[in-house]
């Protein structure tokens, strides 16, 4: 292979593409990062000021990873010096029995107990809940730039405006073509967001691209502030709908995990009026007495899979390729996690622990 300009190149710079070349620049890896858009743009996953983190998950698969989320949120708050996660609790209201479990997490079936853990949370009649003492709310765009500050404190090249066209294997190592101009490295991580399918043919028949919509209200409603409201859940026949806490003057946010399937290569429509409308009436239905008038109304893209867990590894065909796709909603919080999964897996180290959400699982 003739000379390289890196020892890693990233493809992607949201969420995990940010925490993967934070978690190689502080290793001492040579490390390139390239994202088509420019810093804090809005046509991906990653954007906005707020997301959930939670401990509550559906199968004890998911605890370790969990585990190793939260404490890599702790270890970038005391390397950045910003306050990046508030524990608010969680309560999540579900029909029928839930399958949501981990550390500390307990049912709830009394309401006057779920009224006194969240007042400001109706709780819909007929449904149960889990508690989850450490959920709470992270500072999306405050984490992401924290994770960039420190990968280019660290020595890795942050490219903007650069777009991904194709790879390819060469002499035991990749080249990526860009639209200026190709870069080769002995190892290539790409976390593309919504555009994997079109990054890695595998995963195009694997993952979907749904447009979701958001709603934030004005902050400083006592209804919607700890300890009155924590971050929530209420399962619904036509989608997960989800609440966020006003932890730190970022307003209530509230939206729906299910939407229309998007082309990510067209700019993300915002909210009709009548979409706008029926967020905020479920926002009145589950936190009474709040104001719903908008403040924000917001789009973004999920990339999601059929059972909603991720395909994080080498790709079958080329082992210097490692792969991180498919957020299915949920991935923000792994942030940390699944950069230190990619920095290993990029550096030749195995991780089985994610077998549960590797490519080999998927055949690719």
């Amino acid at each position: 292979m003739t000379a390289r300009d890196a020892d890693v190149v990233v493809v992607g710079l949201g969420i995990h593409g940010s925490a993967a070349t934070a978690a190689l620049a502080r290793r001492g890896v040579d490390v390139i990062a390239v994202d088509r858009f420019e810093p804090a743009h809005t046509r991906g996953s990653s954007h906005g000021r707020t997301r959930m983190i939670r401990r509550a998950y559906p199968n004890p698969i998911w605890n370790d990873f969990v585990a190793r989320a939260f404490d890599g949120w702790g270890a970038l708050e005391r390397e950045s010096g910003e306050t990046l996660l508030h524990r608010t609790g969680g309560l999540y209201a579900h029909r029928g029995e839930s399958q949501l479990q981990g550390p500390g997490c307990v049912v709830v079936d009394e309401r006057a107990r779920m009224a006194e853990l969240m007042p400001g949370f109706a709780v819909p009649t007929g449904y149960g809940a889990v508690y989850d003492p450490d959920a709470g709310v992270l500072e999306a765009s405050r984490a992401v730039s924290s994770l960039q500050q420190s990968a280019a404190a660290h020595g890795a090249a942050l490219r903007w405006g650069v777009r991904a066209e194709g790879w390819e294997r060469v002499d035991a190592g990749v080249v990526l073509r860009t639209d200026a101009g190709e870069l080769r490295a002995r190892r290539l991580v790409i976390a593309g967001g919504s555009w994997m399918g079109a990054l890695v043919p595998e995963l195009a028949p694997l993952v979907e691209v749904w447009r979701i919509l958001t709603l934030t209200v004005a902050a400083g409603q006592a209804v919607g502030m700890p300890p009155s409201l924590g971050a929530f859940s209420v399962d619904r026949h036509e989608g997960l709908v989800f609440g966020i806490p006003d932890a730190d003057g970022n307003g209530v946010k509230l939206g729906i995990d299910a939407g229309l399937i998007w082309d990510p290569e067209s700019p993300v429509a915002p909210p009709s009026e009548a979409e706008a409308e029926a967020l905020r009436q479920l926002l009145g239905l589950y936190v009474p007495r709040i104001d719903t008038a908008a403040v924000e109304l917001a789009a973004c893209l999920y990339t999601m899979t059929a059972d909603k867990r991720f395909v994080i590894g080498p790709l079958r065909r080329a082992p210097e390729v490692v792969v991180a796709s498919a957020c299915s909603g949920h991935g923000f919080k792994f942030g940390p996690a699944v950069g230190e999964a990619l920095a290993d897996l990029a550096t030749g180290a195995e991780r089985r622990d994610l077998d549960f959400i590797s490519t080999s699982r998927r055949g690719i």
